[in-house]
């Protein structure tokens, strides 16, 4: 009702989307008349004179750029002055793309026409003949589809894509004009499965690969980045435009770089943000393979953006003794625990199952059977907790009136803010909670595993009263020191163990195999719960993954250390535009619009959808709709349909398939385990009588062509067997059928027994199938109970969106870090912008110095880090120390340090030049690359530089070399720490919760702090080696002469991966439901006294046992951070 009233006011969003776009396809239509005219060679010319257009557009923009570049190569500017150049620069770039979208939107109907009249001459007549030029010669030496005859270049319609044969027989329709129309605009395309979208882009994609800037397709998998590369790229080869896919070559490769240069570039999503990463890794400009994110095409826009959105993108390397794990030796304890539950349970069950059956006799004594009734449910409510997915369990809550009981009783123990609820849970070894994925152990688990011999084996030890005892023992500090460090160790060990139990006993209370994770080729692999394909690479993060391992029996991998990470989301929106397609992607319209600013428009399909979407049917029990569901494959196949079950999991589908066996009913099978198999199973499945069972989303990206006759039959038969958490998955498989005016339909079977049923949808329906007396084996179809069911996958639908947006709002904290970083990196790495950057650390030293010192009056403490960081002596007296403004003193620091630096740079060219002077003279023609031994003292480094640039520019290239060098290797170093110390902070923010604080909000303030220390130190180490570098000694060594063994790095050990933290991080879940309004379960709060502000306070360092005094307000920031407590109150 409510969207009816929104539609009155503001208008129809599709409406308007389609008045803004029909007129484009007519503007093509017209344009057309004039290109059918042109000959081939004509139409190809076409792609210069729109490159032509462009350029004159941004010529004077380019001119300006070019004179500010040169500018900034004078010696005289200020700080202040090549910052301002710089931006200055920066905001040219931004204006030349504004002008290009201006000048493509002003050639996009003809382009589109040009496109559009390539492919209708490739379909009417067979081939395209024009004059030859070398580009023509050298893809005919590639490609069968291009031959060279006297002069002339023959580009037929017919050639090989990744494996299948191409007959080339498209032309674009007025809808595929409008399609894109709004992918150019840089919005999502939802068009209906069949509706042609790869065809949709050849349209923007040629039009924006003009501006010569990068184009980059996107595809969900290699298969399908390397078919369309083949299948669409002759469309973009005959109009002289270059094609590639990086999926084709090795990561870090000359091949790859040369893909990237490519007017269009085809890819998988990860590999694209793995390229962004490594590329802010390596040491040479030379390795980086990307150019500038300008524009990107995604396929399947929705399983990019929203389904791998869920998980980062992470490089990482091995960590010392990162395979001493505890996992197998807690194993036995984990798995005793688990029997003890699972017989706890079974006992429960029967328990509750007898007494509400004598408490629902008539004529007995209801006080009596009140009694019972409580009892039965209590116990009944006990086995929910303790295993939800317990199959007895399922099945006795899908008879009439049990599941209203259980929540009647769950609704008592959640009053109150839960306080009945410990009652209920004390006599469980472990309680889980299923809608949050999360599992906790009792007091009675703790006893079980713990055992008589030790006691404590699950307690971690308390800080505070350990201190104080050890304090109590002995006065000698050296034996104190001692203590603490044992008790350090102890601490760090159980807390590891204990971190280790929890994940095992998650790994055997939640995680099922073939259904969240599959066995295959001896790993545990994770599987997609929204495609149910398996993620290769992929890990559970926080030892969740090794647990499994465990579990299962297979090598348990060794931990590491991330070296680099970003999310999809952060690495996408850092493209000039942005744009999506997909058959389904309204559902997710809200998500789209406000993590990205995509906005969603609904292309209408070519020809009217016939399909017949049936109403629902909805069981009690899955045994009656698995049986349901097989006599209706029997009924479509004996009408010679073709059907397609779609499947939630690898175990239904295998369930179904082994029921399919005892009917000797022929079928094939697409699951996770048989994924391989996809192409195959595709061909076959529109043929007539063809039964094939598959994940909701298998087969993304082909179509299921109908057999002979099948049409005829009623088209194809899709069969849900169950409801998925998202709309969108479910429209993606009925999709399958009903293409182009193609008759099908679509029927879904749902039982109360289904996971969105049992967690969100069923309590009405449930009381309304009791009410109206349903036996087994009834059904109901209802339009209102679709409706109901539709309401249940919002729900699912807008938790999940809260998961994401929490963990991107944690992102973006890091986003903002690594951006500065990386900016830092690729100034050292190129230099254009490096001096600057030294001067602003320079001055941010001086300054950090002068914080720290003057307002303690330290000048002793002054002098001391002058020295240190600069290698000077106090440019002041002591007074001017104490009585100046300390940005004066700042300033005037600032410019003696700057002098020091170019004294010191000016020796270090004199000293390095005439031995570089002496090889060149002597070995030029044998030595390409010089090694420069430098040192501070402390550390020493070779540097490699290009002897005839170090001579060309008597010795200043070597102190550039120095500078790049010196500055990389430090940030490397530091960012890789810095990490591992925000992750640490990511887990330790969880218990701002139970203290009623925003953990994103501590997470923001405490990783600002570690950043901005970080970027004091960093500053520091690169300034102090900097100012007393020094040659090593007199003797120069030189490099070999051959480019190719210049000095690379080891990449060899670095793993690339996705981390799934969306079911085994607990944080983003509960903010998550918390920001849906629903309640959050807490820990109890140990009641203390709190000290007052101004209050003195002892605090202990949890990671290296380092104690301090101060006041509560300078000690709560630390003690939020979670690497600190407090251990005593004066």
């Amino acid at each position: 009702m409510f969207d009816v009233l929104l539609k009155k006011l503001f208008g129809d969003k599709s409406k308007n989307d389609l008045k803004e776009l029909a007129p484009i396809a007519e503007e093509v239509n017209n344009e057309l008349i004039d290109i059918e005219k042109l000959s081939d060679d004509e139409l190809r010319y076409q792609t210069t004179i729109f490159k032509k257009h462009i350029t004159d557009t941004t010529s004077s923009i380019h001119e300006d750029i070019s004179k500010l570049s040169e500018d900034l190569k004078s010696t005289n500017l200020s700080i202040s002055e090549k910052e301002a150049l710089f931006i200055k620069i920066e905001e040219l770039e931004k204006s030349e793309d504004e002008l290009i979208e201006q000048a493509l939107l002003e050639i996009m109907p003809k382009a589109f026409a040009v496109v559009k009249e390539t492919a209708k001459r490739w379909t009417k007549n067979g081939k395209l003949t024009v004059k030859a030029n070398d580009y023509d010669i050298d893809l005919a030496a590639k490609f069968s589809n291009i031959s060279i005859v006297d002069n002339s270049a023959e580009w037929i319609n017919q050639w090989d894509a990744a494996g299948s044969a191409i007959d080339w027989a498209m032309i674009h329709y007025d809808v595929q004009l409008m399609g894109g129309a709004a992918l150019h605009k840089g919005k999502v395309a939802e068009m209906m499965t069949g509706e042609g979208k790869t065809l949709v882009a050849t349209l923007p994609v040629y039009l924006n690969a003009l501006a010569g800037k990068g184009v980059h397709v996107i595809t969900v998998n290699d298969y399908l980045a390397r078919r369309d590369a083949l299948w669409m790229g002759p469309l973009y080869q005959f109009h002289g435009l270059t094609v590639d896919c990086i999926d084709l070559h090795s990561p870090h490769s000359p091949e790859r770089k040369a893909a990237y240069n490519a007017d269009i570039t085809f890819g998988t999503n990860n590999e694209f943000g793995f390229d962004y990463l490594r590329d802010n890794m390596v040491s040479d400009p030379e390795g980086m393979v990307q150019r500038k994110h300008h524009f990107a095409i995604i396929d399947e826009v929705d399983s990019v953006l929203i389904d791998d959105a869920r998980t980062p993108l992470i490089i990482s390397g091995p960590v010392p003794k990162g395979d001493e794990q505890e996992y197998v030796t807690l194993k036995p304890k984990v798995e005793k625990l688990v029997d003890h539950q699972r017989k706890l349970i079974n006992g429960l069950l029967t328990e509750a199952k007898t007494k509400i059956a004598k408490a629902s006799l008539e004529g007995g004594d209801k006080k009596e059977q009140k009694v019972l009734m409580d009892e039965g449910c209590l116990s009944l409510f006990r086995a929910f907790r303790g295993l939800p997915k317990n199959k007895a369990l399922i099945k006795y809550l899908s008879e009439p009136g049990n599941k209203i009981l259980l929540q009647k009783t769950e609704n008592f123990h959640l009053q109150d803010n839960s306080k009945e609820m410990p009652k209920a849970d004390e006599v469980l070894f472990f309680v889980i909670d299923e809608k949050s994925n999360t599992i906790d152990l009792t007091e009675k688990g703790i006893d079980l595993i713990s055992g008589e011999n030790d006691p404590e084996f699950y307690i971690l030890p308390d800080i505070g009263e350990k201190i104080a005892e050890i304090e109590q023992k002995t006065d000698v500090s050296d034996e104190r020191i001692k203590l603490k460090d044992e008790m350090m160790s102890d601490y760090t060990i159980k807390a590891e163990r204990i971190h280790s139990m929890n994940q095992l006993l998650k790994a055997y209370a939640l995680f099922e195999k073939d259904i969240e994770y599959v066995l295959m080729d001896n790993k545990v692999k994770i599987v997609d719960e929204q495609t149910g394909r398996v993620m290769e690479g992929r890990r559970y993060s926080d030892g969740l993954h090794q647990a499994i391992e465990a579990k299962e029996n297979v090598k348990v991998e060794a931990a590491s250390q991330t070296y680099a990470t970003i999310t999809l989301q952060n690495y996408f929106r850092m493209y000039h535009k942005l744009a999506g397609m997909t058959g389904t992607a309204e559902t997710e319209a809200k998500e789209l619009w406000d993590i990205y600013e995509l906005d969603v428009v609904v292309v209408p399909t070519n020809k009217p959808v016939i399909r017949k979407d049936h109403n629902d049917l909805v069981y009690k029990t899955g045994r009656e709709k698995y049986q349901a569901i097989i006599s209706e494959v029997e009924n479509q196949r004996a009408l010679g349909r073709p059907i397609l079950v779609g499947t939630t999991s690898v175990e239904v589908s295998e369930l179904l398939s082994r029921m399919l066996k005892m009917k000797k009913l022929p079928h094939q099978v697409l699951n996770a385990k048989l994924h391989q198999k996809e192409a195959e199973v595709v061909t076959e499945a529109g043929k007539p009588g063809t039964v094939t069972i598959a994940t909701n989303m298998a087969g993304r990206g082909t179509d299921i062509k109908l057999g002979e006759g099948v049409k005829e039959n009623g088209g194809l038969a899709i069969i849900g067997t169950e409801r998925h958490d998202s709309r969108r998955v479910d429209r993606q498989l009925m999709g399958r059928s009903g293409r182009q005016g193609d008759p099908g339909s679509a029927q879904f079977f749902v039982s109360l027994e289904d996971n969105l049923m049992r967690l969100f949808g069923s309590e009405r329906i449930a009381k309304m199938m009791d009410r109206m007396g349903h036996k087994e084996g009834e059904v109901i179809q209802h339009g209102m109970i679709s409706k109901s069911i539709e309401r249940a996958q919002k729900k699912v639908e807008e938790n999940n969106f809260g998961i994401r947006k929490r963990l991107l709002e944690f992102d973006d904290v890091m986003n903002a870090q690594r951006t500065a970083i990386y900016n830092r990196r690729k100034n050292a790495l190129f230099g254009d912008k490096l001096d600057l950057d030294i001067e602003n650390m320079l001055y941010d030293i001086a300054e950090s110095i002068l914080y720290e010192s003057q307002p303690s009056s330290d000048f002793e403490g002054f002098k001391y880090d002058v020295i240190s960081n600069f290698g000077i002596d106090s440019p002041f007296s002591e007074a001017e120390f104490l009585e100046k403004d300390i940005n004066h003193l700042a300033e005037e620091l600032f410019k003696q340090a700057k002098e020091r630096y170019i004294r010191k740079s000016n020796y270090i060219q004199e000293k390095v030049y005439p031995v570089i002077k002496k090889v060149y003279e002597e070995q030029s023609d044998k030595v390409e690359n010089i090694v420069i031994p430098f040192t501070d003292g402390r550390k020493a480094m070779k540097i490699v530089a290009k002897l005839e640039k170090v001579y060309d520019t008597e010795g200043l290239e070597a102190l550039k070399a120095l500078e790049r060098n010196i500055t990389l290797g430090f940030i490397d170093n530091e960012w890789k720490e810095h990490l591992r110390e925000m992750d640490f902070l990511k887990q330790s923010v969880y218990h701002a919760q139970y203290e009623q604080k925003d953990p994103l909000l501590i997470y923001k303030l405490e990783g600002f702090e570690l950043f901005k220390g970080m970027l004091d130190k960093l500053n520091k180490e690169i300034i102090s080696f900097l100012m007393k570098a020094q040659l090593h000694d007199a003797d120069t060594s030189t490099a070999p002469t051959t480019l190719s063994e210049r000095p690379k790095q080891d990449l060899s050990k670095l793993k690339t991966g996705r981390e799934d933290i969306a079911q085994s991080t607990q944080m983003n879940q509960q903010a998550a439901e918390r920001s849906q309004g629903q309640p959050v379960k807490h820990q109890p709060v140990m009641v203390a006294k709190k000290p007052g502000r101004n209050d003195r306070v002892k605090v202990l360092n949890l990671q290296n046992g380092e104690t301090k005094q101060l006041k509560y307000k300078q000690a709560e920031p630390l003690i939020n951070s979670g690497a600190w407590q407090m251990i005593e109150l004066d």
